[in-house]
């Protein structure tokens, strides 16, 4: 069981972004084509977040506070929120084709995300905050954040259906993993896979601009599916190697 101490912390932290993230919505709704449906789906989607976190707490013992990579995660899940506020909007009748200044909003933003994927691993290396909590809360976290651009890349109409396939190759992997447990084996930690989920999200992002046109998106697109389907694909044949050996 988590300890109080660290209970608080969370609580706080929680406490504060969701706040941010409600102030966010409000302000997108007076700038950009964002309706009350998207505030409630993106803090609903908070809200779900910030159960499944308190709930984890015990696998971040036996430190007792959140620390600051999670806090940095967590505002990263914050972001994924607004992205899913902005996809239920656009799959209720709204159109990221004919509002450039939503779209610019939504690249500016996960451009940040980004940026800010780096910093909660280092940070927590950094304090001596590591723990399971924070490894699996910092990928979970990256999976709803490529699920969410490539939604919201299909959403503009530049690219098929088929990007989807981006944001679902991983949540596709774990429900294979069901099906077939040696896929559920340890992997071991490589560079590889942070650089093509990188590429990955930069080209869906870029994919984003209103300056892109939709070949160039289709493209780019295109690349980093290969890329990521490639890595996945890497990682597949390594655990089947793995449990012949075993075996």
């Amino acid at each position: 069981m988590p300890s109080r101490p660290l209970v608080f912390s969370a609580g706080v932290q929680l406490t504060l972004l969701g706040s941010a993230l409600f102030a966010a919505a409000l302000a997108l709704q007076r700038g950009a084509a964002f309706g009350w449906s998207g505030i409630g789906a993106a803090l609903t989607c908070f809200g779900v977040v910030a159960m499944l976190v308190l709930l984890g707490l015990g696998h971040h013992t036996p430190h007792r506070s959140f620390g600051i990579a999670n806090a940095v995660t967590l505002t990263r899940a914050a972001v994924d929120a607004l992205m899913v506020g902005v996809v239920t909007e656009t799959l209720l009748g709204g159109s990221l084709i004919a509002d450039a200044t939503l779209s610019w909003i939504l690249v500016v933003t996960a451009t940040a995300a980004l940026l800010l994927d780096g910093v909660d691993g280092w940070a927590a290396r950094r304090t001596g905050m590591a723990s399971d909590f924070g490894a699996r809360f910092d990928m979970e976290t990256d999976a709803l954040f490529l699920l969410m651009l490539s939604l919201l890349v299909h959403a503009t109409g530049k690219v098929g259906i088929w990007v989807l396939a981006s944001g679902s190759m991983r949540y596709g992997f774990v429900l294979a993993s069901w099906l077939w447990p040696w896929l559920a084996g340890q992997l071991m930690p490589l560079r590889r896979r942070k650089i093509v989920y990188a590429v990955q999200v930069s080209v869906l992002i870029g994919a984003l601009a209103p300056v892109i046109s939709a070949e160039s998106a289709q493209a780019m697109c295109l690349l980093g599916l290969s890329l990521l389907g490639w890595s996945f694909g890497a990682d597949c044949i390594w655990l089947a190697r793995q449990t012949r050996r075993g075996r």
